[in-house]
């Protein structure tokens, strides 16, 4: 494993836990998941190491179980981001190349959020129960947060690739 990948990892999952935390509720409550979109940035970064895969899914799911507002959402939150890591790796490797890093982060965002949320609301049902219909909460909750986690991906994958690009030059 490269020690300067590690350290950005880090670096970037930890601004992922602040903004989690940080990030106000906007809409009956939910608010975008920001320590996913960090995610999905360093899974990008990385998507060529599968055991800093599988470590960003354990350490993403537990930061935000540290995190999560969700009544009993700990477990849920570490078996959505392990499943979700698992399967935007999968997606980054299919589209690795072929298609442009910010359509990759777009797909990435949109089909990972989605997959993740559904994943919480499927491990939270089975283990908790929900403060509502499954279908319901996917239409009201899971499909916004779509829309509002890819715009913060976007915008957050453009400063950590200026920043990359930055530091890279200065070398």
């Amino acid at each position: 494993m490269n020690l300067k990948k590690m350290i950005l990892t880090s670096i970037f999952l930890a601004i992922g836990l602040i903004l989690h935390q940080a990030m106000p509720s906007i809409l009956f409550g939910m608010k975008p998941d920001l320590m996913l979109c960090m995610m999905f940035i360093v899974l990008y970064l990385n998507m060529k190491d599968y055991k800093m895969v599988v470590l960003i899914g354990i350490i993403a799911g537990l930061f935000s179980a540290f995190t999560t507002t969700f009544p009993f959402g700990q477990i849920p939150n570490i078996v959505d981001k392990i499943i979700t890591a698992n399967i935007v790796f999968l997606l980054f490797k299919f589209m690795d190349s072929k298609v442009k890093d910010q359509i990759q982060i777009v797909i990435a965002s949109i089909f990972g959020t989605f997959v993740s949320g559904v994943v919480f609301l499927s491990t939270a049902l089975f283990l908790a129960g929900l403060p509502g219909p499954f279908s319901a909460l996917v239409i009201g909750v899971v499909l916004p947060a779509v829309l509002l986690n890819t715009l913060m991906c976007v915008f957050l994958f453009n400063i950590v690739k200026a920043s990359l690009k930055k530091a890279n030059r200065a070398y």
